[in-house]
């Protein structure tokens, strides 16, 4: 096995694969300032990780609602982290929490259609604000578990530390 005395890469023929240098003979292996090139050692065999980061596998519980909250408690490296735990259950308890709410602000808003134009237009107004604060909520929420931060929601967060054991 030959390497390279110019970038230490492995190569076979008379010229280096990745830095066109000319490759001395077999025989005599000389390099710039005298001397013989000695090949470098074998690099150590790199270590597999057992997945993915904390940070990420806790952003990843909110990504798609409560679907990836039981994934992730389902998953066996991290169902018994306490922290990936603790994201988990409160994205499911975050999204059941949110869907109660929309059944409660789509019954009375139903009621607000029978005021003619003005019922729809408050409607419609609810609507979009309940969106805009569900999106950014779970935005917010993606964004400080990535970067490690516990960020506790009033009510649910306290049931998902209980929960997670945290």
């Amino acid at each position: 096995m030959a390497f390279c005395p110019n970038c230490g890469t492995d190569t076979q023929g008379k010229f280096c694969a990745k830095c066109g240098s000319p490759m001395p003979d077999p025989g005599q292996a000389p390099v710039q300032g005298g001397g013989t090139y000695t090949p470098p050692p074998p690099a150590a065999p790199v270590a597999q990780s057992a997945g993915m980061e904390e940070n990420v596998a806790s952003a990843l519980c909110y990504l798609l609602g409560w679907l990836t909250g039981v994934i992730f408690l389902v998953l066996e490296p991290y169902n018994k982290n306490r922290t990936v735990k603790f994201h988990a259950f409160q994205s499911i308890f975050f999204n059941v929490a949110a869907f109660a709410l929309w059944i409660v602000v789509f019954i009375l808003t139903s009621i607000l259609h029978f005021i003619p134009v003005l019922g729809t237009i408050l409607a419609l107004l609810i609507y979009l604000v309940m969106f805009v604060v569900f999106v950014g909520m779970w935005a917010f929420l993606m964004y400080k578990a990535y970067n490690k931060e516990k960020y506790v929601i009033p009510i649910i967060g306290p049931l998902a530390e209980k929960q997670a054991g945290a």
